[in-house]
């Protein structure tokens, strides 16, 4: 039998493309407020992006933040934010029970394309490579970064999962929570992109690059004329705890972790497989002992790819058409924030168990026939009572990923 050993949220810190904590973000979400300006890239000129304005040296000196990375300065920040939130007195925790589960796409890219253009500007001289790029390119380097600012000595690493990363850092936080593990969790996904001219240059040779000469409006998910993902950093830790230990110290509840699923496609590299994408979804029901008629709001993975978006629309309608599931998307407004994107949306989403609001989709002038779904908020959000919400997290070489959560009570 699986455990089934509740585990609950006690704290979120987050910073996004239009907003750097839920409060922020959450309004942003409800506003239609977005997060996309115009960047230069080096070797692509200008381009639309999704890039956070927080403060790199609140929670760490400028001589860390030279050794480190982008995203670990992300995560540093998101980490502290989510203790302070989720109010634990740091000096008494015990450090050694503390799991750190970051889950993120790429990682190191930034640190080596820049190193190379250094290289590059000095007649290819290795002298001016860095010392410090070693520990910068490591695939432990965020979650590891954050352990030394925090003086965590858990576990601490991340989890590869390309952009269902953020739900799977999650996922992760709360098995080694049920298998005893830790007493307490630091989970979730971050993401650097847009530092790197590679990402773009990728996407952008695949021609899944969104574009409009108006970059709020290049993120245009289930819009008949989309055109691709608007690349974007971010990040979204939150406090995890088993319900006894958050009751033992009188913690605020966000909400339950009630169920999840992963799979995977097993059929191509980048197109994702609705079929597949069906089995996650209902494997995550069955996990979190619900059925279809009992999700209040669906929020779906939407990048703004053409068959990204069809092959998910699919997949939501072969479960849930006819039920009165309310379903919505993010990235209009933040773009693809890569690893962070499915702890950063269901953070946008987890406010409605108080506000009875569900966020809108925004940037759709002609939904595309395809793409048509029961209950799709478009623009203005909508009131509706909610106590659950399942979040979709998709990413390439086919990992899917479906997390539930379900009001407290």
């Amino acid at each position: 039998m699986p455990n089934k050993q509740r585990i609950v949220i006690t704290g979120i810190g987050l910073t996004a493309p239009n907003g750097n904590n839920l409060s922020e973000f959450r309004g942003a979400l409800l506003e239609g407020k977005s997060g996309l300006q115009a960047k230069e890239i080096r070797h692509m000129g200008t381009k639309a992006a999704g890039l956070c304005d927080f403060d790199e040296f609140r929670y760490q000196k400028r001589k860390t933040r030279k050794r480190g990375t982008r995203a670990g300065s992300i995560g540093i920040y998101c980490a502290h934010q989510a203790i302070l939130d989720a109010e634990i007195d740091w000096n008494t925790v015990d450090k050694d029970q503390i799991g750190i589960y970051v889950g993120i796409t790429e990682h190191g890219n930034v640190e080596t394309e820049n190193e190379i253009h250094e290289l590059y500007q000095n007649e290819l001289n290795t002298d001016f490579w860095s010392h410090h790029h070693n520990p910068r390119t490591v695939a432990n380097a965020p979650a590891g970064e954050i352990s030394l600012n925090l003086g965590v000595t858990g576990p601490a690493y991340t989890i590869g999962a390309a952009c269902a990363a953020g739900n799977m850092g999650l996922i992760h936080g709360v098995q080694m929570l049920r298998a005893g593990e830790v007493d307490l969790a630091i989970a979730g996904g971050i993401s650097e992109s847009p530092a790197t001219f590679g990402i773009f240059a990728a996407f952008n040779s695949q021609g899944a690059l969104g574009s409009h000469e108006n970059p709020e409006l290049s993120s245009r998910p289930l819009d008949k004329n989309r055109n691709g993902i608007t690349i974007s950093e971010g990040g979204c830790l939150y406090i995890l705890e088993r319900l006894e230990d958050a009751q033992k110290r009188n913690a605020k509840i966000y909400g339950e972790v009630a169920g999840y699923a992963v799979n995977s496609d097993a059929s191509d590299f980048v197109l994702p497989n609705s079929e597949r994408q069906t089995e996650c979804i209902h494997k995550a029901l069955k996990n979190a002992e619900l059925s279809a008629n009992d999700i209040d709001i669906v929020n779906m993975h939407a990048t703004g790819t053409n068959q990204g978006d069809i092959q998910e629309c699919k997949a939501i309608n072969n479960v849930f058409k006819g039920t009165s599931a309310h379903i919505n998307a993010t990235k209009a407004l933040i773009g693809h924030c890569m690893g962070a994107a499915g702890s950063l949306e269901l953070a946008g989403n987890i406010p409605s168990f108080e506000d009875s609001m569900v966020h809108g989709t925004y940037n759709i002038d002609e939904l595309d026939e395809e793409c048509a779904m029961d209950n799709l908020v478009i623009g203005a959000p909508v009131k509706k009572e909610v106590k659950t919400i399942l979040n979709n997290s998709f990413g390439m070489l086919g990992i899917n990923s479906s997390l539930i959560i379900k009001k407290y009570i």
